[in-house]
C-alpha cells in the first residue's frame, strides 16, 4: 500500500490542478511563461501523476521501493517534472519533485561513487524528501576501483586504497549513515573491473574485502532498513568463499544487470546462497546487448525520454525474483538506469505493471 502521506498529497495534486478554463492544457495554465522561468528557477515542480501510477503504487507491498539512478535529467519532462529544467537545476533542486512521484521512492545517489560526500551533503538530500524514502549509496571509487584512472576512464596505476577497511568507514559508511539517518536503504560497494592479472588472485581479494565488510558498524539502530550490498564487475567474484565473506558479516549481493556479468539465472545461486535476506539490485545496462558500452548507451538513448530497447526477458526474470522476496517480507530496494531501456521512469512504470500482474496471477 502506498502510505498515506503519499497517496494524500498525489491525490491533492490530482484535484488541485483541475484546468479552469475550457480549452486550457491539463496542469499547464501558461506553458510557455511557465518553461521560461522552470528553467534556471530553483522550485523544481513535480508532474502531476497518472491515475495509474498512484493504483500501482497501491498495489506494491510498502517494501517493495523502485526507483533511478540519480535524478538530473531533463528529458524526463511529462514523466517526473511539470516542466523542461536545466540539468544543473534538476541535480541541486529536483529531488523533492523526484521523492513525491508514487512510484519513485529510492533513488540510487551516484555523485558518491566519483567524490565521496560529506555529511552536510547526505542530510541536505534526507531533508529533501518524505519518511518512507529510502536511498542507495555508492561508495567512492577510492574504495572499490583497484586502479586510480584519468578522465578517460583509462587505468594509470594501482589504487593504494583499494578495499581499505579504515577508509571505508571513516570516508563513505559514518558520513552516509550520520546524514541520511534512517532514510538509508543500501550501502553499495561496487567493485570496478578488476585488471586482468588480479583475477588468477580472488581468495586474497575476497579476505581483503571480507575484512572490510568486519569493519562496518551495525547500520540498524540509525537505520533500520540499512543494508550493506556489495556489487561486482567480474563474475569470477562469486564463489562459496565471496557468498561466506557475505554471510559471515551481514552483507548481502548486489545483484548487478550489466553486460560484464551473467544474467539473472546465473546470478540467482548468490541470492539463494544469502537467504533469507532482502535483495538490492541496480539494473545498469541492458545486458543483452554487450556491445553497448556506457557511452554508447549515453548516445543511443539520450535524452532519456523514450523506451528505445525494451527487455522484457530481463524484467520478466526480475519480476520473479523481487516478488519471490517481497512476498516473504524481505526489503526490496531495485534502481533503474536510462542506459537499461532508454528511460528509466518508464522502466520503473513497467517493471510495477509487471510485478503487479504477478501478484495478480498467483
Amino acid at each position: 500500500m502506498l502510505p498515506a502521506i503519499a497517496l494524500n498529497h498525489a491525490l491533492q495534486n490530482l484535484f488541485m490542478q483541475t484546468p479552469l478554463f475550457p480549452g486550457q492544457a491539463f496542469g499547464a495554465a501558461d506553458p510557455s511563461a511557465a518553461k521560461a522561468t522552470r528553467k534556471t528557477g530553483r522550485n523544481v515542480e513535480a508532474v502531476i501523476p497518472e491515475l495509474e501510477w498512484i493504483e500501482l503504487a497501491q498495489a506494491l507491498p510498502p517494501h517493495l521501493r523502485l526507483g533511478t539512478s540519480s535524478w538530473n535529467y531533463p528529458g524526463w519532462d511529462g514523466l517526473v517534472w511539470d516542466g523542461e529544467y536545466a540539468e544543473t537545476n534538476l541535480s541541486r533542486y529536483g529531488l523533492t519533485a523526484y521523492g513525491k512521484h508514487p512510484l519513485l521512492r529510492t533513488v540510487s545517489i551516484d555523485r558518491s561513487f566519483y567524490r565521496p560526500l560529506n555529511v552536510a551533503q547526505f542530510a541536505e538530500y534526507a531533508a529533501q524528501v518524505n519518511r518512507d524514502f529510502r536511498f542507495v549509496v555508492k561508495a567512492p571509487s577510492l574504495i572499490t576501483d583497484a586502479l586510480v584512472r584519468d578522465e578517460s576512464g583509462r587505468g594509470m596505476r594501482t589504487n593504494s586504497h583499494f578495499l581499505n577497511a579504515e577508509e571505508a568507514v571513516q570516508m563513505f559508511v559514518e558520513p552516509a549513515l550520520e546524514g541520511l539517518g534512517h532514510k538509508l536503504g543500501a550501502l553499495v560497494f561496487q567493485i570496478s573491473p578488476l585488471p586482468g592479472a588480479w583475477l588468477a588472485h580472488m581468495p586474497r581479494l575476497i579476505d581483503r574485502l571480507h575484512l572490510l565488510l568486519k569493519a562496518i558498524p551495525d547500520l540498524k539502530n540509525s537505520a533500520p532498513d540499512g543494508v550493506v550490498a556489495v556489487e561486482v564487475r567480474d563474475p569470477q567474484w562469486l564463489c562459496p568463499q565471496f557468498v561466506e565473506a557475505l554471510r559471515a558479516t551481514g552483507a548481502t549481493y548486489c545483484m548487478g544487470l550489466h553486460a560484464k556479468m551473467p544474467r539473472i539465472t546465473e546470478q540467482l545461486p548468490i541470492l539463494r546462497a544469502l537467504w533469507p535476506g532482502p535483495l538490492v539490485c541496480r539494473w545498469n545496462l541492458n545486458p543483452l546487448h554487450g556491445a553497448y558500452g556506457y557511452e554508447d548507451a549515453q548516445a543511443l538513448y539520450s535524452p532519456y525520454d523514450k523506451i528505445m530497447d525494451p527487455d522484457p526477458e530481463t524484467r520478466a526474470e526480475l519480476v520473479r525474483v523481487i516478488t519471490g522476496t517481497a512476498n516473504a517480507g524481505q526489503n526490496v530496494f531495485v534502481t533503474l538506469s536510462n542506459k537499461a531501456e532508454g528511460c528509466a521512469p518508464l522502466s520503473v512504470i513497467e517493471l510495477a505493471r509487471a510485478i503487479r500482474q504477478k501478484d495478480i496471477s498467483l
